[in-house]
């Protein structure tokens, strides 16, 4: 008890707003073998070790009818670490309790607490199998909800497994919100599947240039091929490729990893590696790392333990009234600055867990920043741009009331700008000639900056390589060259934190090529833009 205690103790000094149970009727409740929780019928306890457990039965009750219930009994924390204003929301006590379950094929979901407001739903879920003891990741075929009409509502959704508890711990967000107060959703799972993770050893030779390939043939996995490439810096950059034997596997998490003799995972060089979630990636490494004495290396796969072939449905009627006050919608039309496309913050909507920028373009580019935050009044709120045809900025809410925001002056804060261009200025393509497998080097400049070009067969693939000394050149993102008038773009194989990239075309047996920029960038890290949308008041 005295862990739950506390637990308790420091939840009612978070959470200001939350309404909590009156312990002095509740006992009296206690007494007379009922308790009547708010809203609903009284609770009759049974008399069977009544003295012993009726105040803690009576506890549970009464927290299951609050907010609380569920950020006690749950660490959504690294759950919501970037869905801060739903945390914020939680710890004041603004979500509404839901606290229903399901139960099919020995899998109970049950959906904890929902936010529902003028930008978004979200609700908290989780899945507690009957027996979790080699689970450690659960997913679905399908998640989302169903209106009143029986429409199908997509989301975002993303979880991870809670050891200490047995658990999978979720949240599923949506754009959709309900028109009116309160409205009638089923959320639907279905077809689940309970993953475990394996891992298979490769006995990888760091100290081997030439390709190698390992056969697995077990779990879904054919062979695993390894390539190394030779960076500057004494790094190396490791290509992994798998073949798969069960197309299941092909959206699920496969990594290689070099673990050193104290069982831990080797660090990567450089965090910017590329990778493609399923079957392939690259990582860089520092060349010592991986050749010291006691690394091995493994495969780190997802297994499906059991597939659960059902559907699990909770029906709720969602209210938008713990999270009205202080949201409110305002035109402005404020044009952006040095963004090309005619670019216009159009509309500022504002809820107690986000902030949402609209924008408008006449014509379609990307923004070009990288950072985004709104200055409420002196408060910084961090934002990231959504894209796919939505097109705004969305701002989580922490550290301030949604009602002040209404008062507060606001301004659009961006920064570190990078500009993408298509093309080279002068059209000229770069002359790569005597292609083999030795490393040659050619020079060029890219809108007046030094770009240097690497350029090798391997395995029967040219490997094009492009590096600037001068750091404000972002890097060259694509190249192509021309077979006839088609255009045959090169694939992208790895990037890292400076402005290296690496292009690759497969079976290329050519002497000579001219090869042409599809497209680069111009880093300005210190620029910044700044846009009054509101004055206070």
């Amino acid at each position: 008890m005295e862990r739950i205690e506390k637990k308790l103790k420091n939840q009612m000094k978070a959470s200001n707003n939350v309404d909590y149970p009156d312990f002095d009727q509740m006992w009296s409740s206690i007494q007379q073998d009922e308790l009547k929780v708010a809203g609903g019928e009284p609770v009759v306890l049974r008399p069977r070790k009544r003295k012993r457990f009726a105040l803690v039965a009576g506890l549970s009750v009464a927290l299951m009818a609050t907010p609380v219930y569920a950020a006690l009994n749950y660490d959504w924390s690294s759950m919501l670490s970037h869905r801060e204003g739903i945390q914020s929301a939680l710890e004041k006590g603004l979500g509404q309790t839901i606290e229903q379950s399901v139960t099919k094929e020995g899998v109970t979901l049950t959906v904890h607490t929902a936010f529902i407001d003028e930008n978004r739903t979200v609700l908290l879920y989780s899945l507690k199998p009957e027996t979790p003891q080699d689970v450690n990741d659960v997913d679905f075929e399908v998640i989302g909800l169903k209106d009143s009409k029986g429409n199908f509502i997509e989301g975002n959704y993303w979880g991870k497994w809670n050891g200490e508890i047995g658990e999978f711990q979720g949240y599923f967000e949506t754009d959709w919100v309900g028109k009116g107060q309160t409205t009638d959703v089923e959320f639907i799972m279905e077809n689940m599947r309970l993953i475990n993770n394996k891992k298979q050893s490769i006995s990888y030779n760091p100290n081997d240039s030439t390709t190698q390939v390992f056969p697995i043939q077990k779990d879904g996995l054919g062979s695993v091929t390894l390539q190394s490439f030779e960076q500057a810096e004494g790094k190396v950059l490791l290509k992994s490729a798998v073949t798969l034997t069960d197309p299941e596997l092909e959206n699920r998490w496969i990594n290689f990893e070099a673990i050193n003799s104290a069982d831990k995972s080797v660090k990567k060089a450089e965090s910017s590696s590329f990778v493609d979630m399923g079957a392939n990636m690259s990582q860089i490494f520092k060349s010592n790392t991986l050749r010291e004495e006691g690394t091995k290396f493994q495969l780190s796969y997802d297994h499906i333990l059991e597939t659960k072939e059902s559907t699990w449905s909770i029906n709720m009627n969602l209210s938008k009234k713990q999270l009205e006050n202080g949201s409110f919608k305002q035109v402005l039309d404020i044009p952006m600055d040095n963004v090309p496309g005619g670019t216009k913050i159009h509309e500022m909507k504002v809820t107690p867990t986000q902030v949402r920028l609209k924008i408008t373009q006449e014509d379609y580019y990307t923004l070009p920043f990288r950072e985004y935050q709104l200055d409420v009044g002196g408060t910084l709120l961090n934002g990231y741009f959504m894209g796919k045809g939505q097109e705004e900025l969305r701002f989580e809410v922490v550290g301030l009331d949604a009602a002040s925001l209404a008062n507060q002056p606001i301004t659009l804060v961006a920064k570190h700008r990078i500009d993408s261009f298509y093309g080279d200025e002068n059209d000229k393509p770069i002359h790569l000639t005597d292609i083999s497998e030795k490393h040659q080097t050619t020079t060029s400049s890219i809108a007046g900056y030094p770009v240097s070009w690497t350029y090798y067969l391997k395995d029967n693939n040219l490997y094009v390589e492009t590096l600037s000394s001068d750091p404000t050149f972002d890097g060259v993102d694509r190249t192509y060259y021309l077979d006839g008038k088609e255009q045959i773009l090169g694939e992208p194989e790895s990037y890292d934190e400076s402005n290296k990239s690496m292009d690759v075309y497969e079976k290329f047996d050519k002497k000579e090529l001219d090869i042409y920029i599809y497209s680069y960038g111009i880093n300005k890290p210190n620029e910044e833009l700044r846009i009054p949308l509101k004055s206070g008041k």
